[in-house]
This record gives C-alpha cells, sequence and structure tokens, in this order.
C-alpha cells in the first residue's frame, strides 16, 4: 500500500464537505442551548428528572454507539467508500427523530417523564452518530497536511458557526412567532420548529454525501483489528489521551454555559428579550474568529493557539460572576470576548484527531480514523452532557421554581454553574495545551516517514 500525500484540497470540495456540518450544527446547538430548557418550560418536566435523563442516555447507549459506528465505518468496504453510505441513508430517520425529540408530550412526571425523554433522545443520537461518525472520519482521508487539515477543518467550522448561530437565534423567534402570530400552542411551535430544523439537516447531508467524490489519500483497507483490541490499543497512543481529556473538560465547560445561558439572562439579567441578542452577538464573533483562530496556530502551532482561546475565554467567563442582578450592556461585551475564546475550540479538536491517526499507523499499520472519531466524540458528549445534567441538578438545588422570581440563593446558584466553574475548570487545561505534544514539526517527520515506509513496503 502507498501513501499519498496531498497538501491541498479544492475550495469547492471544502465548500461541499462543510456543507453537511450546517445542518448538524442546527441540531447539535438548538440540543445544548434549549433542550434542558424546552423540557422544563414548554414540556413541563421536572429539571432534576431531565438532566438525569439525558445523562442516563450518554452513560448507556452514548458510551458505546460512538465507538461502534466509528469502528463500523472502518471495517466497511463498499462501491461508495467506507463512509458515505452512513450518511446516506441515515439522513431521513435523523429528521424524524428530532422532529420526535421536540414534540413530547407535555406535563409527563416520574419513570414515564424519565423514559420519554430517555427513548426519544437515544433514537436521535443513534441517527446523529451513524451520520456524524462517517463524516468526521473522512476529514484525514482527504489530505494528511498538518496545516490544510486545519484549512477544511475552519471551513467546514464556517458552516457550523452558521448552523450553530441558526439554531441558537432563530430557535425562540421562531417558536414564538407561531404562537403568537399563528395562534399555535407553545407546544406546537416547538414541535414545528424540530421538523423544519431536521428536514434542513437531512437536505445538506445528502448535498455532502452525494457531491464529495474526492478519492481518499489513504488507504481504505478496513481495519482487521478486533474491536475490543481495537478500543484498547487507542488508549496507548498518549496525544490522543491528553486530547480528550483537554477536550472533555472544554466540553463540560462549553455545556453548563449554553445549558444556563437562558436562566442567566432571563433571572440573573432580567433581559429576555435580549437573549437571542447576547446568543446572535457570542455566535457570530465565535465565527468570524474561526479565521484568526487558524492564521494564529500556522504561526504557533494548534496546541498553543487552543490554549491562548482557552485563556481569552476564562476571563469572559470568570467575569458574569460579577454583573449586577439587573441589565447591563457590559453582557455584550463580555459576549464578544466568550465568542473569540470558544472558536479556538471549535477549530482545533477536530484538526488535531487527525494528526494522532498518523502515529497510531506508525504503531499500528492500519487506517483508522472512525474509531479514533469515535472515542473522541463519545467523551465530548458524554461530558457534555455531564455539563447538562449539573446545570440540571444545580437549578433544583438552589430551588429553581419555573416562571417565577428567583432568590438571592437561586441567582447565587445560576452565577456559580454558568461563569465561575466554567472558568475554573478552563483554567485546568491551558498548560496541558501549551505543551501538546504533537506539533507541525514532528507531524511531517512522522508523514514523511510513513511515506517511506509505504514506498518500501509497495
Amino acid at each position: 500500500m502507498k501513501t499519498a500525500i496531498i497538501n491541498k484540497v479544492s475550495i469547492g470540495t471544502k465548500i461541499r464537505y462543510g456543507i453537511a456540518d450546517f445542518g448538524i450544527a442546527i441540531l447539535q446547538s438548538t440540543i445544548q442551548f434549549y433542550m434542558l430548557f424546552y423540557l422544563t418550560d414548554v414540556a413541563k418536566i421536572n429539571p432534576g428528572i431531565a438532566g438525569s435523563a439525558l445523562l442516563v442516555s450518554k452513560l448507556t447507549w452514548d458510551m458505546v454507539n460512538d465507538v461502534f459506528f466509528g469502528y463500523l465505518t472502518d471495517r466497511t468496504r463498499s462501491r461508495w467508500g467506507r463512509r458515505r453510505p452512513y450518511m446516506f441513508f441515515a439522513a431521513v430517520p435523523l429528521a424524524l427523530s428530532f422532529w420526535l425529540l421536540f414534540s413530547l408530550p407535555q406535563g409527563m412526571t416520574g419513570v414515564i417523564a424519565f423514559l420519554a425523554i430517555l427513548g426519544a433522545y437515544l433514537l436521535f443520537d443513534t441517527f446523529h452518530t451513524m451520520i456524524s461518525m462517517a463524516y468526521y472520519a473522512m476529514t484525514p482521508e482527504m489530505t494528511m497536511d498538518y496545516n490544510e487539515r486545519t484549512s477544511i477543518t475552519t471551513v467546514r467550522m464556517v458552516f457550523s458557526a452558521i448552523g450553530y448561530i441558526f439554531g441558537a437565534a432563530a430557535t425562540t423567534f421562531i417558536a414564538n412567532m407561531l404562537r403568537d402570530s399563528a395562534g399555535w400552542t407553545q407546544a406546537s411551535s416547538w414541535s414545528a420548529v424540530g421538523i423544519l430544523y431536521g428536514v434542513l439537516a437531512m437536505i445538506v447531508v445528502f448535498i455532502t454525501s452525494l457531491t464529495v467524490r474526492r478519492k481518499p489519500v489513504v488507504s481504505e483497507e478496513p481495519t482487521k483489528i478486533p474491536p475490543i483490541s481495537a478500543i484498547a490499543s487507542t488508549f496507548k497512543n498518549k496525544p490522543f489521551v491528553k486530547l480528550v481529556i483537554i477536550t472533555g473538560i472544554a466540553a463540560t465547560s462549553f455545556a453548563l454555559i449554553t445549558s444556563l445561558l437562558p436562566y442567566y439572562l432571563i433571572y440573573q439579567l432580567k433581559m429576555e428579550s435580549e437573549l437571542s441578542i447576547v446568543m446572535l452577538l457570542m455566535l457570530v464573533t465565535l465565527g468570524l474568529a474561526l479565521w484568526p483562530s487558524k492564521k494564529l496556530s500556522e504561526r504557533i502551532g494548534k496546541g498553543p493557539a487552543f490554549g491562548v482561546g482557552m485563556a481569552i475565554a476564562t476571563v469572559a467567563m470568570a467575569l458574569t460572576f460579577f454583573l449586577p442582578d439587573e441589565p447591563t450592556p457590559l453582557i455584550y461585551v463580555i459576549a464578544i470576548f466568550a465568542g473569540m475564546g470558544f472558536a479556538s475550540q471549535w477549530v482545533f479538536p477536530w484538526s488535531m484527531v487527525p494528526d494522532v491517526v498518523e502515529l497510531d499507523e506508525k504503531m499500528t499499520g492500519e487506517r483508522r480514523e472512525g474509531i479514533y472519531f469515535g472515542i473522541f466524540v463519545m467523551v465530548g458528549k458524554v461530558t457534555g452532557a455531564l455539563g447538562i445534567a449539573l446545570s440540571g441538578w444545580s437549578l433544583n438545588w438552589f430551588g429553581y421554581m419555573e416562571g417565577a422570581a428567583q432568590t438571592a440563593d437561586t441567582l447565587l446558584g445560576i452565577r456559580i454553574f454558568f461563569g465561575l466553574l466554567p472558568a475554573a475548570i478552563l483554567i485546568i487545561i491551558i498548560p496541558m495545551l501549551m505543551k501538546y505534544p504533537i506539533t507541525r514539526k514532528n507531524h511531517e517527520e512522522l508523514v514523511r516517514e510513513l511515506r517511506e515506509r509505504s514506498d518500501v513496503s509497495s
């Protein structure tokens, strides 16, 4: 097998590849920003039950399905390649399952509420994972160049940011418009949002699966390593272990922020009408900061550039703890700086995972993009769900009452778990990123070594 190195990917291919993330990001954004809010304030379900059901979904099937589908794509041999069939055939079920997730009956309690949330989320997550594992694993197959992978990821993340912004900023606007202007019930309005977003995701996934026909620059030979050994061997890859620890901590922090942002703005700052504006400002800044983040990484490397972004986000979130219990324009300034910081979290982890695949190829002699992205995404989902669950638990702990004026203790809890705790845990990963072991130089040497080995074996 001869491993070719192609440094450049056309902008047209990058765009056709990246557009699928527009739809995927809409779904992810809506879940991160509004899933808990929908369950508590629209479906009228206890926040503790809602948060626990989402966490259990991550600690059961989601502990398996990311790795399972990632490994399955590595093992696949078809006339359409290893990845594309999963995207194409799961697109319609993805749309329907997302609609179901935002169409739950109102007023459920106890075990029934728990099982309804759990079942709906597991169904959606199955099809979402099937698509996303195949999609993400395409990146390292498109090029082996250190910087070009960041470029592909940046273009993809531009689409992701647009989708994320759309989901965060438009969701309540659409739901409220249907409720107030069209006379729909609140539940029906959110159900309509669910089917609308599901169909949008379905369309763009079809576009990518049908139009990205670039021949992979690496071998598409199915992996021969047994499942248990395949999983265990990834943890011998020390840079990968360090990366999943870093991104797991970052995902927990980001989930706390996104889940509690509506509660912070509505009850702490009394700025419910500005909710969409603040979200839009933060996410637009995030999108605009993607390209500068890429340029910074070209100068100092992916790890240190990621660390700089997390330092900015840490300062921004810590400042929210000190804002008054009243409307303040300072939240707009903080939103801008938070967006600047979190842009690095969107670009670098996704372009750093492909780099550890070459290290794995050196160790195993096989290309196993799927299993690495599977474990990476699984850790991100579980830690993200932990953040959402902590959000729900914190609301219970501090006496949150839906739709009522909150006590001083409740507001203190919201400020701690929205701003202070995320800032505190982000501090942990900054020094780890500054000393991240895979650099541009040693990655180029690794690729050169793999290429020479391939030339000899062929």
